[in-house]
């Protein structure tokens, strides 16, 4: 690892499904590979959608990763000449990766992060929040909203194609079969004002 305070930082790219997050990432990775940094990504094992061992985008784009089980492991694996560190699909870790990452900028470690800022509920997922709050720099992508064509900053779950209510399980891996972007207007998650009262009455 190289000594701290070595110029290491937290860079985040957000937003909803099919913003292009992965691609940005990818896009940065490989920037980094032609100026001959040592670069290693991770993804979460949970995300086995398009290809085991790769990140990938929902149009195809992909790139060599290593596949963890949790953020400690991600700390384990890092190896001493390492310039930049990649982590796909963030929100599927816990409170841990918060930890690893500022350990790795402290130590001058380029972190890129992409993940989903919100959940189908349109409310702050896992780790995200805080990983945007304690990062250099942060950018959030919209899609574009299939009913009305406008900027999409959420994403639609759908199920047998209806939306997905507010108390459905919050992880559930998919693609362009279980989940549409959308904008605010068009965004649906029935029961969702009933949900936040229980859960303020908690």
């Amino acid at each position: 690892m190289k000594e701290a305070n070595a110029g290491g930082w937290i860079e985040v790219i957000c937003g909803g499904m099919f913003a292009g997050k992965t691609e940005e990432l990818i896009r940065r990775v490989k920037r980094a590979k032609i100026a001959r940094q040592k670069v290693q990504v991770f993804k979460p094992s949970i995300d086995d959608r398009y290809a085991t061992d790769k990140v990938a985008s929902h149009s195809g784009v992909q790139f060599d990763a290593t596949v963890v089980r949790d953020a400690e492991e991600i700390a384990k694996l890092i190896e001493p000449d390492t310039n930049v560190v990649a982590i796909d699909e963030a929100h599927f870790f816990d409170q841990k990766i918060v930890d690893v990452v500022n350990d790795l900028a402290d130590r001058g470690v380029r972190v890129i992060i992409a993940g989903l800022d919100m959940d189908f509920r349109g409310e702050p997922f896992g780790p995200m929040p805080t990983l945007m709050a304690q990062s250099e720099k942060v950018d959030k992508l919209h899609a574009i909203c299939v009913l009305c064509g406008g900027e999409a900053s959420r994403t639609q779950r759908l199920i047998e194609g209806k939306p997905a209510s507010y108390d459905d399980p919050i992880i559930l891996v998919g693609g362009s079969e279980s989940y549409e972007a959308r904008c605010r207007s068009c965004h649906e998650v029935p029961g969702r004002e009933e949900g936040i009262r229980c859960w303020k009455k908690t």
